[in-house]
């Protein structure tokens, strides 16, 4: 019985479950520590040499803007997607460590997945500042090849201050609403869309397009593309003009010669001494110098009214002096003088009207006078027809060409007709060198002064006349210019008689200038 017992004793517990040879064991124990092992070096690799440790992703940045780059603080993240948190980072570039970027945080994701392909996802940046420094500064950029590639870049909120020229002014600050870079990889182009605030006209612009590839050493054979729109922008800003202007068009071409054509619409622009609103439109054909700033006008047809006037030029840079200038050769035929004087005069009408003719060289400097102050203009001008339309004005214009033909005051209106002139435009008043306009029965020719801010005329001159001067007038005046008749001499068809154009535009006032000696003004003639 006892060893019946004992034998029962030693079977198995469970009979059904085989027990594993020792050397099976080990091998799985082998196989367990060889996984944790592969798992443990994946990990420290990871954490070490994946596009999301501290050193890797410092060193990308260094080499992508070719500038030394400091963080405050670094942070990875694993779960549930890899990557890392920046924060307190600055881009310095140049021997005086010049701040070129600043943001206050840059949050970095990934995949698993991604890490294999080179591929980042997303990258975000909070709170960025770019500095931008003056145009023809010497710093340059040479960015290092790379295999990585970021699918967006997402910047919303970024502010873009670019320095002034000149020592004691103010940076233009653009602010960046809305900033998307995509499929960024190197040597290949980016697409972009941004939208922001413009500083100087104040106003809104979206656009989008493509840039690069960043041409290594000659920057200004990278290719930029793309359209835009410009809203609201407000062109009181410089003074003596006013009106909200909206354009849009497109670009395309190397940073140093971009292409733009576009149009622009400005429905109340407006001289604000006159005070009358415009619809004016342009379309306009140009092309940019974006490394150092500069705008060469191929062509600009800029129409108010029945007016179109075409524009050539610059605004760039002149060497030796701060700031832009802007040097404009401008050209009317067949425009209307109405149209023209309408923007500077504060009545309903233009004082005048008829057809204009206008060639015209403007020089605008930089600064922050006055529009109508800093703009110099050297021109001529000639008006076909003209009338004046205010019924006053044209009555004694009516009674002076009476007069000169000895005829009836109370003839129909009088057409001015072959009004001519060179003048020149400083500090807001035109001063007219050869001015010159004919009546039925009279000529004349003038030189003086018209303040284009105050309106008020000074011209003298003489006039040529179809008969005697005392019939130019009535009255004791009339008494005296007979009196006065012998002391004109006789010259071809008709007297040469001083005369003047005195008061404003709005009211210009026509008369005998009898302060002005006759000999002096037949020498004068004589001269011309």
């Amino acid at each position: 019985m006892a060893s019946t017992t004992s034998i029962a004793a030693k079977k198995p517990a469970n009979p059904d479950r085989p027990s594993r040879p020792p050397f099976l064991r080990r091998w799985m124990i082998g196989l367990i520590v060889l996984v944790g092992a592969i798992l443990l070096f994946a990990v420290l690799a990871y954490i070490r040499i994946s596009p999301f440790s501290e050193r890797s992703v410092l060193q990308n940045l260094t080499e992508a803007s070719d500038s030394v780059v400091t963080i405050r603080s670094f942070r990875r993240t694993h779960f549930p997607s890899p990557g890392c948190v920046l924060e307190g980072i600055e881009f310095h570039k140049g021997q005086n460590r010049f701040t070129i970027i600043a943001i206050d945080k840059l949050v970095i994701k990934g995949t698993y997945l991604g890490i294999l392909r080179h591929h980042i996802d997303h990258i975000k940046a909070v709170g960025a500042h770019i500095f931008i420094p003056p145009f023809g500064s010497d710093l340059t950029f040479n960015t290092e090849h790379s295999n990585i590639v970021v699918d967006e870049i997402i910047a919303n909120g970024t502010q873009v201050e670019v320095a002034a020229e000149e020592q004691g002014k103010k940076p233009l600050l653009f602010d960046v609403h809305d900033a998307l870079l995509t499929d960024v990889r190197w040597a290949s182009p980016i697409h972009y869309q941004l939208k922001f605030h413009n500083p100087n006209p104040p106003g809104e612009i979206d656009v989008k397009g493509d840039f690069g590839a960043w041409t290594t050493g000659h920057p200004g054979d990278t290719p930029l593309s793309g359209e835009f729109s410009f809203d609201k922008a407000d062109l009181s800003v410089y003074g003596g003009i006013a009106g909200l202007l909206s354009s849009e068009g497109k670009f395309d071409g190397p940073l140093k010669h971009i292409h733009i054509t576009g149009t622009t619409d400005t429905p109340d622009f407006e001289v604000q001494s006159g005070g009358h609103k415009v619809d004016l439109k342009s379309q306009f054909d140009a092309f940019v110098d974006a490394i150092h700033g500069d705008t060469f006008l191929n062509r600009v047809d800029a129409k108010f009214g029945r007016t179109t006037v075409i524009t050539e030029g610059s605004i760039a840079g002149t060497q030796g002096q701060k700031g832009k200038s802007a040097l404009l050769h401008l050209t009317t035929r067949r425009g209307r003088i109405e149209d023209v004087l309408g923007l500077f005069v504060s009545t309903p009408r233009s004082p005048m009207s008829g057809e204009l003719y206008l060639t015209s060289k403007a020089d605008i400097s930089p600064g922050d006078e006055e529009f109508l102050r800093k703009v110099r203009m050297n021109g001529s001008f000639g008006v076909d027809a003209g009338k004046f339309t205010q019924s006053e004005t044209q009555k004694d214009v009516d009674a002076l060409s009476a007069g000169a033909r000895g005829g009836n005051k109370e003839d129909p209106e009088t057409v001015v007709t072959d009004l001519t002139g060179q003048v020149a435009l400083v500090g807001g008043v035109a001063q007219f060198s050869d001015l010159s306009f004919g009546v039925p029965g009279a000529n004349a020719r003038l030189h003086g002064t018209y303040d284009i801010l105050n309106h008020r005329i000074d011209l003298h001159g003489h006039m040529r006349v179809d008969t005697k001067i005392s019939k130019t007038s009535t009255g004791f005046k009339s008494f005296l210019l007979k009196v006065m008749d012998p002391i004109f001499k006789k010259k071809k068809k008709g007297e040469i008689v001083p005369v003047h154009i005195l008061g404003t535009y709005e009211k210009p006032q026509f008369g005998l200038d009898l302060t002005q000696p006759a000999d002096q003004n037949q020498n004068s003639s004589k001269k011309k």
